[in-house]
């Protein structure tokens, strides 16, 4: 278990927090390249305790900006797209995509009051069908590139809009493999019959295993049936597992969103549109993107006023992680042998955040854009995949994101 404090300094993602200046030092998901056009040229974003708007200015140019005015606080999401960027609806306040004020339409002619003003903006960058920013201070390091993403071409992505809990569950979540087998006993394999009992299908996983690698922790499972795969935690918000590359991005200390991509690697095992995903596809016609379900009824409610769907394998994993509490209280928990993955994602944490603290870089930020591809281990689960043929495993389809 951990103390109050500790547990705080572990699940704050706000500016000016230990845990919000580490993740403020990696690259994040901000929203499909879909999600801004001519006819809808700005979108809130909330992430990492802020409010900001993404927006297409009719240049061409993406930029992410504080959402409230410098001047008097008014939402720029209301502004007017303009060439040159944003202008604030209440008086007229230009930003570009920089943060640069290029206009104060009230003031003076002759006056050069607008130099003066800085707006809060995060750069932007494009890449595998989706806008990404960096938070945190310059210089920026590299985006990272991932080696999954290079073997094969992204086929959809999906979007849970908001998760009602804390980030750092859901990725304790991934490194907790035990609950694979027990809470998904009816629905993680296709083609062979679930159990309904407490053991569920643990007598199927042979071992699990987790050890620290450059760029977070490696998963390595294997079961009774002979599958035997590693994956890869990619520290702190990104995990690789089967053919899905996930993102835990932080919306605040008790909401997160998750953006999963589905690579088709040639395997034969793209997963079907969903039909309880709303879907369109990015402007070059090539990405499906969607947007789930949550899977509980009020969709903005919490346990126990909320009702919880437990028929998928995604539902399931919403239910567990949204009734432990909007933040996780790790001071009343008992962890066992099998939380050994826990534990250790928890201590590298603590390190980084530490580290960031006495001004060096936590793992994984890349400053060398020569040596920028993120080795997750993909091609010991394409060898596990065709070693052990459908539909003995549950890795010879690719399931529904988590």
């Amino acid at each position: 278990m951990l103390t109050a404090e500790e547990n705080r300094l572990l699940t704050q993602v706000g500016p000016g927090t230990p845990g919000g200046e580490l993740l403020r030092r990696y690259w994040h998901p901000v929203a499909f390249v879909s999600d801004v056009c001519s006819d809808s040229p700005a979108k809130y974003i909330r992430m990492l305790g802020e409010d900001l708007v993404l927006f297409l200015d009719k240049s061409g140019r993406v930029g992410l900006l504080a959402d409230h005015c410098s001047h008097r606080g008014a939402s720029l999401l209301y502004g007017r797209v303009e060439e040159r960027g944003i202008a604030c609806a209440y008086h007229g306040w230009l930003f570009d995509t920089r943060g640069n004020c290029l206009e104060t339409p009230a003031e003076p002619p002759d006056s050069k009051f607008y130099l003066t003003v800085k707006h809060r903006a995060y750069p932007v960058v494009e890449r595998y069908g989706m806008y990404w920013t960096y938070m945190g201070p310059a210089p920026a390091p590299v985006l990272q590139r991932y080696d999954v993403t290079e073997r094969g071409v992204i086929s959809s992505i999906r979007r849970l809009e908001s998760l009602d809990c804390n980030w750092l569950q859901t990725m304790e979540n991934h490194v907790d493999q035990t609950h694979t087998v027990i809470l998904h006993q009816a629905t993680r394999q296709r083609g062979v019959d679930g159990m309904n009992t407490a053991r569920g299908l643990i007598d199927q996983l042979a071992s699990t295993d987790y050890t620290e690698t450059a760029f977070g922790i490696s998963r390595h499972r294997v079961d009774a049936d002979g599958y035997d795969d590693s994956d890869l935690l990619i520290f702190p918000t990104c995990q690789r597992i089967y053919n899905i590359l996930n993102f835990k991005v932080p919306i605040d200390d008790t909401h997160t969103r998750r953006f999963s991509f589905l690579i088709d690697l040639g395997l034969g095992n793209a997963s079907p549109t969903d039909a309880r995903a709303a879907a369109g596809r990015d402007p070059s016609g090539r990405i499906r993107y969607a947007d789930e379900t949550v899977g509980k009824t009020p969709a903005n409610a919490r346990h126990p006023f909320a009702t919880y769907r437990m028929d998928q394998l995604l539902y399931q994993d919403n239910t567990v992680l949204e009734t432990q509490g909007a933040i996780s209280d790790r001071t009343v928990e008992r962890l066992a042998t099998a939380d050994k993955g826990v534990v250790l994602l928890r201590k590298l944490l603590r390190r980084e955040i530490d580290k960031v603290q006495h001004g060096e870089d936590p793992i994984g930020v890349i400053r060398d854009p020569m040596n920028e591809l993120i080795d997750t281990n993909i091609q010991v689960y394409i060898d596990a995949v065709q070693k052990v043929p459908a539909p003995v495993s549950a890795v010879s389809v690719a399931p529904q994101p988590r």
